[in-house]
């Protein structure tokens, strides 16, 4: 029995001592998953809710990554009306003289900026976003400094863009980070039009003369892929943002300097296989049984019925849907006049001390105030009837 006793206690002293150094790691700070890569990040799309990071804020080169902020400035601009998909675009001499990965553009020739889009997103064509940005600012070094703006428009503090395709042979300050990269591909998710080109496997252009198979292999191989963007380059390594859509939950997992493809894919998938096992994403429900009419005083009506506002999806650990509360606060009355839209009180939704969401209950429309005109009307009525 001693012996038993022993074997037993030695067996709970070994998990013991192999536990607890893995608990402690993954309080300090380590990731769930093996992260190959100098540096990532698992976003939640819809409300950038960092659910993953490994070295989030080192400034690394993000090679043809870098065109995201390209194709964002573009399609903003296109949702804008400043430019269409079907405006013809006449290549320049400093277009086509790009290097690296490309379609081969020649000086004069014309594309669509719908043809340029594809060629950029779906084969990272540095011709053929260079065009698109000398299309959209007047010229390369314009568009280069839209970039830069607009990454500090969206926080993106540790970011420098030198120019808009990631070429980084002669350059030492064209510089990013994961959580920056994982920002501008929350901002271009916003706009759908984007996953038309960025989902695409294969397609072609000049008539099929040029084809294009997507640099980004998990748009075949990953379900629910909605793109986004590969890179690579010798100072960069292999970089890729990658970003999925399953049952209404969008992530986007940002790796970058994998040593090799395989590795930043696996990562990449890894990390949203790990954000959807975990994550599930819910529209709460307002209880209407909890929000009476609201009396109104001196008003030419008695009560109004607070319009119910639409509640946003959240993001929330999976298996805690239930543990969703809400909390009402309306006022009894409101004194006269009361105007549309006014407030009359707030839902509010936690989930345990997180707020998820507040949201104003309003007046639906106005309401006037009862004037002696219109007591003394109602009053002749009564009588008369």
């Amino acid at each position: 029995m001693k012996k038993m006793f022993k074997s037993v206690l030695s067996f709970i002293l070994t998990v013991i001592i192999f536990v607890m150094p893995c608990s402690i790691a993954f309080a300090e700070g380590s990731t769930p998953v093996e992260i190959k890569a100098k540096s990532a990040v698992l976003m939640d799309v819809a409300t950038g809710r960092v659910l993953m990071k490994h070295n989030e804020n080192q400034k690394v080169y993000p090679a043809s990554v870098t065109k995201i902020m390209p194709l964002l400035l573009i399609i903003e601009a296109i949702d804008e009306g400043k430019i269409s998909l079907g405006d013809t675009v006449t290549v320049t001499g400093s277009a086509a003289s790009k290097g690296g990965s490309q379609i081969w553009l020649k000086e004069g020739e014309q594309m669509t900026v719908d043809e340029l889009l594809k060629a950029t997103a779906v084969y990272s064509a540095n011709d053929a976003c260079t065009a698109l940005g000398e299309y959209l600012a007047g010229s390369d070094e314009a568009f280069v400094k839209m970039l830069n703006d607009r990454a500090s428009e969206l926080g993106m503090t540790n970011t420098h863009f030198e120019n808009c395709t990631g070429l980084d042979d002669t350059t030492e300050n064209h510089l990013t980070t994961a959580l920056d990269v994982a920002i501008m591909s929350r901002e271009l998710l916003k706009h759908d039009l984007i996953m038309n080109y960025t989902t695409i496997w294969m397609d072609s252009l000049r008539n099929g003369q040029t084809e294009l198979v997507n640099t980004n292999k998990l748009v075949r191989f990953y379900e629910g892929t909605t793109g986004l963007k590969t890179g690579t380059t010798s100072k960069a390594g292999c970089c890729v943002s990658a970003s999925a859509m399953r049952d209404g939950t969008h992530l986007v997992a940002v790796v970058m300097g994998s040593d090799n493809s395989t590795d930043r894919f696996e990562t990449a998938k890894a990390m949203l296989n790990w954000g959807f096992s975990n994550y599930s994403t819910v529209t709460p429900e307002i209880d209407k049984s909890l929000i009476p009419d609201v009396g109104v005083i001196s008003g030419v009506i008695d009560k109004i019925t607070p319009k119910i506002p639409t509640v946003q999806p959240v993001l929330i650990e999976k298996g805690r849907e239930g543990d969703i509360t809400q909390t009402v606060d309306l006022a009894v009355d409101v004194a006269a006049p009361v105007e549309q839209g006014q407030v009359l009180g707030t839902v509010t939704f936690r989930l345990g001390d997180e707020m998820l969401g507040e949201y104003n209950l309003t007046a639906p429309d106005s309401v006037a105030p009862l004037t002696f005109s219109i007591v003394f009307r109602r009053v002749l009525k009564a009588i008369a009837s």
